[in-house]
């Protein structure tokens, strides 16, 4: 067992000098990492049949789902309803039911629990099993681009997989303006970044049923928007800016009473009353009082901003390509960006036919959901409940809508690459790769990694914890035959040497914790 640990660990460490060995000419499987979660069993000989040119053009052009996809997509039930009526159905007033007794609180929060849950489920259903890989890639993109953050309050749990659903996943290859007005008006993001109670100083709000709370001016989402959706931090932008957009932008909001009584239209509500009615200067333009549309036209101005071209440009060639990408790629895409008005099918397809795109090696780390889900697609897991990959996300750091802060999960190696971290990627390889992942969640949910002594603890700790809790079950270790030639990997002379010395039952744990494997 000291042995195996040590091997592992060995491994974890190789991982920061992986990626100059093995920088390849393009190749299938480099297709399917970059432009998806990395291939399953069949996938590579399906592109090279097709040609690499041939599967990144189809790849812009989702198709439908398949069936075995679509039936288990539609049994989850709550993620077939939109915002409102999810709210109309467990929000504010079911709350107030909840205060009644013991068992209708247990009842309200399992309620609520079952709305993420089927969220969550969906997000990696997709992932694992969609053939529109791309799309899913920029679901993640974008998502985090846009973030909104599942623990803050009744809001964010139940807005969450609406807000996916409805302001990300239409807009993937529409033009940039359409999906930065969808995330604007949003409820989801209308109440994470509370614009949602935003109003013109001095509003007094009436009385009575449907009225809700203000509490001034707020920059929040004024001051994202522009740092983070659109301009970036670099823009051009002054402090004075973000107070003018702030106004331009009070009456931006939601009736969550309404919708909790079932009005379909009260997602979005530009409330007059709330609005700030002066003229306002943003960006050197004079805006006079225009109502709903003051916001409008500043959404235009922002999307279109050379600003915004590349900074788009810049964080979409970190996520695909490297975390800092090559300053003629960031270019390249930003002017198409530019020259399409931000037609976001036009902009990808520039990032994902370039030389960059699948020469650059493995020059990207994984995130913690990029290494789970391309560890079950590799291992072609029938993933029949997803609580083991789900908490296996959560203890690796990456909980599905889990980031707090307006600015999304980091997709570079400095925010992933840590010791501990490569200590539970060891843990989560080695019940994969041994058939264990029944056991996983036991397992990890068992290990407080911070509590735990030096780095051979940790590692002990969580494969005997994985070994005690697979024992009555029946595991069955991965081939490492064929799971290599679903990778089809450049494995450097030491990764081959080290899985060629281990034992049977290692040599596929150890593929998958390898330092190629864990980059792209």
């Amino acid at each position: 067992m000291r042995k195996r640990i040590l091997v592992l660990l060995l491994l974890g460490s190789a991982l920061s000098a992986a990626a100059s060995d093995t920088a390849a000419a393009p190749s299938a499987a480099q297709a399917l990492n970059r432009a998806g979660f990395g291939p399953r069993p069949g996938d590579l000989a399906l592109v090279q049949q097709a040609g690499i040119e041939a599967y990144l053009d189809a790849q812009l052009h989702p198709v439908p789902e398949p069936q075995a996809l679509t039936a288990r997509l539609a049994a989850l039930e709550t993620t077939q309803r939109s915002a409102p009526a999810l709210f109309s159905e467990y929000g504010p007033k079911l709350r107030k039911l909840a205060q009644s007794d013991d068992k209708a609180k247990r009842e309200y929060r399992d309620d609520i629990r079952r709305v993420v849950e089927e969220a969550e489920d969906a997000r990696l259903l997709r992932a694992l099993y969609s053939p529109n890989q791309l799309q899913e890639r920029l679901v993640d993109f974008w998502f985090s681009h846009f973030n909104v953050f599942v623990g803050k309050g009744l809001q964010g749990r139940l807005l969450v997989g609406p807000y996916e659903r409805e302001a990300i996943r239409p807009y993937l290859f529409a033009h940039f303006r359409d999906l930065l007005g969808a995330t604007a008006k949003h409820p989801a993001m209308l109440f994470y970044l509370d614009n949602w109670r935003s109003t013109a100083d001095g509003f007094v709000p009436l009385r009575g049923p449907g009225k809700g709370k203000a509490s001034g001016l707020n920059e929040n989402y004024a001051r994202e928007v522009m740092e983070l959706h659109t301009l970036g931090v670099d823009g051009g932008y002054s402090q004075k800016d973000v107070t003018e957009l702030a106004r331009i932008l009070t009456g931006w909001t939601f009736d969550p009473r309404a919708m909790a009584a079932g009005d379909a239209d009260a997602g979005f509500v530009f409330a007059e009353r709330r609005h700030d009615h002066g003229t306002k200067h943003f960006l050197g333009q004079t805006f006079e009082e225009d109502g709903v549309h003051e916001g409008e036209r500043a959404l235009d101005l922002l999307a279109r901003s050379p600003a915004t071209a590349h900074h788009i440009a810049y964080e979409l060639a970190q996520y695909f390509v490297a975390d800092v990408p090559p300053p003629a790629l960031v270019e390249r895409v930003a002017a198409t960006f530019t020259k399409t008005d931000g037609d976001l099918r036009a902009v990808t397809r520039s990032l994902i036919t370039s030389p960059e795109f699948l020469d650059a090696g493995l020059s990207k780390f994984k995130t913690p959901f990029e290494y789970v889900v391309s560890t079950l697609r590799a291992a072609d897991v029938d993933a029949v409940s997803l609580r083991p990959a789900l908490g296996a996300l959560r203890q690796l750091g990456q909980p599905l809508y889990g980031c707090a802060t307006p600015d999304g999960w980091k997709n570079t190696q400095d925010a992933w690459l840590n010791p501990g971290a490569m200590i539970q990627r060891v843990n989560f390889a080695t019940l994969v790769g041994a058939g264990r992942l029944p056991s996983l969640a036991a397992s990890l949910e068992k290990i407080d990694f911070k509590a735990a002594g030096d780095t051979e603890t940790m590692a002990r700790t969580a494969i005997d914890e994985g070994d005690a809790t697979a024992e009555t079950q029946k595991p069955q270790a991965l081939d490492v035959d064929r799971l290599q030639a679903t990778l089809d990997l450049k494995l450097t002379e030491s990764t081959r040497g080290t899985i060629a010395q281990a034992p049977a039952s290692l040599k596929a744990a150890l593929l998958l914790g390898s330092p190629e494997f864990m980059r792209h």
